[in-house]
């Protein structure tokens, strides 16, 4: 047996899901105009996807306006009016309560032109609104309602939805007990973090391999109580749309190395009356000498022997069914 550098790879389920996604709805309520996108298509961020009716908000507008124009020529008036009473009340030729109320019409009217101000700016952003935009960019699906349907403002039913797909996030899930242990032999000094960041590798449902690699972006920070599983979260490009959101995959993910791994080959690899993990060596003597193992993981075709065997051991690998402890053993090097 030697030590090498082994890659501690795990195979987890998981499912894709879109990178962004966002509900579109209406922000006022309306009659449907114009609907200028293709179901199924891409969109850009602020492209029109509908039209709402603009007349009735552009007539509150021209409306609101007006009123700001009669608000604004009133203070006009008043703000004359009492820089008139200012320099008469100097002399007398006014009374102080005249005075004072001439401001008093002067600083409402200031108000009046305020508040006008403010209904022309929110009629101008609920003409805005008439227009329904994307708010990001991806591929939208199907809409819900058609030209001519009444929409109404902070309605529960989107108009349809967009999702970005590229790239594609595919969330994993690990059992806790496994991200624990990896965990503590990194702690421990056992096991290094992989090299050249955490990479994984999708395997579709028909068993084929996605062509890109990803890597993981983060594990959640809290245990599911129901499954005992934490969700890992990674990250794939997509750029031809291979991926669609909701597809089950499973993923291949490298979580570390093991810089000095014992590879034993699994026909080397039996177990005892219970259950435990036991391989044959020859001892210094000749011997056949039975050891039990602690394999936690699998490497392609061989296991990740953790304890019970060193550098240097000579493991037996064919005719197991006929040693026995204590027994001479022929040795023949497989190499």
């Amino acid at each position: 047996m030697v030590t090498a550098p082994v890659e501690l790879t795990v195979e987890l389920p998981g499912r894709t899901s879109p990178y962004e996604s966002s509900d579109v709805r209406p922000q006022v309520s309306g009659i449907i105009v114009a609907r200028p996108f293709v179901e199924g298509g891409d969109v850009k961020a602020g492209q029109l996807l509908y039209q709402i009716d603009p007349a009735p908000y552009r007539a509150a507008l021209d409306q609101a306006k007006a009123q700001q124009a009669g608000a604004e020529a009133a203070l006009m008036s008043a703000r004359a009016k009492a820089d008139r009473y200012a320099e008469l009340v100097k002399i007398n030729a006014v009374s102080r309560q005249e005075f004072d109320d001439a401001q008093a019409v002067a600083r409402q009217g200031g108000a009046s032109v305020q508040l006008a101000r403010a209904a022309v700016e929110s009629a101008s952003i609920s003409l805005t609104y008439t227009r329904v935009s994307a708010p990001i960019s991806g591929r939208i699906g199907r809409s819900t309602l058609t030209k001519g349907a009444l929409v109404t403002a902070g309605q529960a039913a989107a108009l349809t939805t967009i999702q970005r797909m590229d790239p594609i996030y595919v969330d994993l899930t690990q059992s806790a007990s496994d991200l624990l242990r990896l965990r503590q032999a990194m702690a421990a000094g056992r096991v290094t973090g992989g090299g050249g960041g955490v990479r994984a590798r999708l395997k579709l449902d028909d068993g084929s391999f996605y062509p890109i690699d990803g890597r993981l972006e983060f594990a959640e920070v809290t245990v599911d109580p129901g499954t005992g599983g934490v969700t890992l979260r990674a990250v794939f490009p997509n750029p031809k749309g291979l991926l669609l959101p909701g597809l089950f995959v499973r993923a291949s993910v490298v979580e570390g190395v093991e810089p000095r791994g014992l590879l034993a080959p699994q026909s080397a690899i039996g177990r005892d009356e219970k259950g435990r993990p036991t391989a044959m060596v020859v001892a210094a003597d000749g011997k056949a000498e039975p050891r039990i193992l602690t394999t936690p993981i699998t490497v392609g075709d061989k296991w990740l022997v953790t304890a019970g065997l060193a550098a240097g051991d000579r493991l037996i690998v064919e005719g197991l069914q006929s040693v026995k402890p204590g027994a001479p053993v022929h040795i023949v090097s497989t190499r």
